[in-house]
């Protein structure tokens, strides 16, 4: 009965947290300086995300998160998204009609970028970040 109850619990809540994860939620919400922290390590991945994609002629939107969402003009979102998933990158791609060619990419490690903007200026057909 209680496998029953978890099923049906978990089809509402697709993200279910134990109690050490909610704990750890809760001592987190209470560090300022470790939000801070991390509220400016987003912010200063994102203006870089944002640079490098631009330098490679990607139109980016504005945001505010913790991830950009972005087109290039000359290429498919479903084209790059795959071709970067055969590189082991990982972006999200939305097929509905006024967003298909933008991208969803989270704003990672200095690494990750770092591995993302030289996998897009590999692409063939691509154009190379300015140096």
């Amino acid at each position: 009965m209680i496998e029953a109850l978890t099923r049906v619990k978990d089809s509402f809540n697709s993200y279910p947290l134990g109690r050490p994860a909610q704990a750890g939620a809760v001592a987190s919400l209470a560090d300022e300086a470790w939000f801070q922290q991390g509220r400016t390590r987003v912010i200063e991945g994102r203006e870089r995300l944002n640079r490098g994609l631009q330098q490679l002629g990607f139109d980016v939107l504005p945001s505010s998160a913790n991830f950009v969402f972005a087109r290039h003009p000359a290429h498919e979102g479903e084209v790059l998204a795959a071709a970067l998933r055969q590189r082991a990158v990982i972006v999200r791609h939305f097929s509905a009609p006024r967003i298909s060619d933008y991208l969803r990419i989270t704003v990672g490690t200095d690494e990750q970028i770092d591995r993302l903007l030289s996998a897009l200026s590999h692409i063939p057909g691509r154009a190379r970040a300015k140096a």
